[in-house]
């Protein structure tokens, strides 16, 4: 019986996952087919559980990341730390009934895909945005020993606001990551976060999550200043694999 993966999340059309999925089954001989399922609640998932008896796992995207744990019957350790799921493996008692557990291959994504351009100088780190797949980005940054200043719309305990990010905020985070959908296919592309770009240095590495387009509007101002830049498409394509390993390994 072929096997069934896919994505939730909306908007889907921006996701490189079905094709990435469907041409690795194709060109491997793997009997499975990986679809998109565009959500307009997250309660539309239980449909698609009952909808697809052959769906063995599924990745999880904006804006569901927080909202699908509410679904699951268990996560990793790593996830229930990050508090945010970008995989769930389904499994199925003997009467069918669909169990899931949720993990986070975003983590492994970005730690991989940053490491190489961290220098001894990149200490501190602003992460824009607080949605889910901020908390993995933070979690991999602290990880890797940074500090980390999360920036939010409206300041918080838990995070300032973009208007309190001051000359000497930028001059000593170097390192600065979009979790945001800003610039995102389908979220708009001329838009980005509303950070002094005037204060970045050559001294700066801005990172996008966002992989489509692969140059978003806030890696173009890095540029013009001369910060090292980097589109989210190694994160995406690594944690990508890392979802095949949880599928079929775990």
């Amino acid at each position: 019986m072929k096997k069934t993966y896919g994505i939730i999340g909306n908007p889907l059309a921006q996701s490189a996952s079905p094709a990435f999925f469907n041409k690795k089954f194709a060109d491997e001989g793997i009997d499975a087919q990986y679809l998109p399922f565009e959500l307009q609640s997250i309660e539309e998932l239980q449909d698609v559980l009952e909808e697809q008896p052959t769906l063995c796992g599924f990745n999880v995207t904006i804006p569901y990341k927080l909202q699908v744990m509410d679904y699951l019957e268990s996560m990793s350790d790593e996830a229930r730390t990050i508090n945010a799921v970008n995989v769930v493996k389904v499994l199925r008692d003997s009467e069918g009934t669909p169990r899931l557990k949720g993990y986070n291959s975003d983590v492994i994504g970005f730690s991989r895909s940053i490491a190489p351009l961290l220098g001894t100088n990149d200490r501190k780190a602003l992460v824009l945005g607080t949605g889910g797949a901020s908390k993995a980005i933070i979690y991999a940054l602290q990880q890797l020993g940074l500090e980390v200043q999360p920036v939010s719309r409206t300041a918080s305990p838990d995070a300032i606001a973009y208007s309190d990010i001051t000359p000497e905020i930028m001059a000593t985070h170097t390192v600065i990551v979009n979790c945001t959908p800003l610039g995102m296919t389908g979220h708009g592309i001329d838009k980005c976060p509303d950070i002094p770009y005037d204060y970045l240095t050559t001294g700066h590495i801005l990172y996008d999550i966002v992989y489509n387009p692969e140059e978003t509007l806030f890696l173009r101002n890095g540029k013009e200043k001369g910060a090292r830049t980097k589109s989210g498409y190694e994160m995406w394509y690594l944690q990508a694999l890392a979802s095949w390993e949880i599928w079929n390994n775990e």
